[in-house]
């Protein structure tokens, strides 16, 4: 019989497979060129085709297991590893670059991408994203530009798409970029000179319908409640995507380990969680025993999932979805 501790490393084995996987999915070329087509503005008006043959080699993506027994092979592109002396290093989670066609030469840019299951982890995403881009100019200094030279700077873009957001945001994308403000004016606006980092945020929301065709995109490609079949169906009809290549398999991968999650998460976790609940409600009042139901289901489920579960039990069965949601939040 597995002790507790070989359940728990089990789970994690598995969900750190998953999330490499997931991660798999969002670098592949055609993912990534939608998404650069609708976030930045240097890819508007492109063709998807031109969009995705302005992306440099393979982009890279960190190195955690994507198979049991298997690690991801090397990909040729950029670390995704950064590394400052006396700042200590930050891994991306995807990092690629991309040329663009520019005023008689090419212009080329450094794309982060990060992949957020939690919209509230104590930290304000923009600002994270600030602080990725400000890593990524940094560390072109001796490899994009020597000494002086702070005209070669590359720009840089760091893109989140977070999951799960609340439903008063729904699916939005929001950018957070530099722009020029004449407190006395004079100065003229060369925006080459400053427009040097921008942060994306995508917020997905499966629960709302989306008119865009980004958001629908990536809530059906990155829904734990769409099986494979159905998913590369929606994808192929939806949004005219090729599921016969390498996508579909990752995306069937990435399916198979989202149900095993799924599976190992309920055997271990659900059932302890509704005891503990349980106990807790009786020991100190239904209140506070909801609310540690709540905050043990959190990290399993997202919310409309946890809502089910939390009312499917007979003595939390009058609790508001509001209350529900209030706690949820906290």
């Amino acid at each position: 019989m597995q002790s507790e501790l070989s359940k728990t490393i089990d789970v994690a084995d598995v969900k750190a497979q998953y999330d490499a996987q997931c991660k798999r999915v969002l670098s592949q070329r055609e993912i990534l060129a939608r998404i650069l087509k609708e976030v930045a503005e240097e890819f508007r008006g492109m063709e998807l085709e031109e969009v995705a043959a302005c992306i440099e080699g393979e982009p890279e993506i960190s190195s955690v297991k994507a198979e049991p027994g298997k690690t991801n092979p090397v990909i040729t592109g950029i670390s995704t590893e950064s590394t400052v002396s006396g700042e200590g290093s930050i891994y991306y989670d995807i990092r690629f670059c991309a040329s663009v066609p520019g005023n008689g030469e090419r212009i080329r840019l450094i794309i982060n991408v990060e992949a957020q299951k939690d919209y509230y982890p104590g930290y304000q995403i923009p600002t994270r994203g600030v602080f990725y881009c400000a890593r990524m100019i940094s560390s072109q200094m001796g490899t994009e530009f020597v000494n002086a030279e702070y005209d070669d700077i590359k720009k840089v873009y760091s893109i989140w798409i977070c999951m799960n957001v609340p439903g008063k945001i729904g699916n939005a994308i929001a950018e957070y970029r530099m722009e020029k403000r004449d407190i006395i004016p004079g100065f003229p606006d060369i925006k080459s000179a400053y427009d040097k980092l921008s942060v994306i945020v995508i917020g997905l929301c499966d629960r709302e319908k989306s008119p865009n065709e980004l958001t629908g995109m990536l809530n059906v490609l990155l829904s734990p409640d769409i099986a494979a079949q159905d998913k590369k169906k929606q994808l192929a009809e939806k949004y005219d995507m090729k599921m016969e290549d390498g996508l579909g398999k990752e995306v069937d991968l990435m399916c198979n380990l989202s149900g095993y999650v799924e599976k190992k998460a309920i055997e271990r976790g659900i059932e302890q969680g509704l005891e503990r609940g349980i106990e807790q409600g009786i020991e100190q009042g239904i209140e506070q025993g909801l609310e540690a139901l709540v905050q043990t289901l959190k990290p399993i489920y997202d919310f409309e999932k946890l809502y089910e579960a939390v009312v499917k039990n007979p003595v939390y069965a009058h609790v508001t979805r509001e209350e529900i949601r209030r706690l949820y939040e906290k």
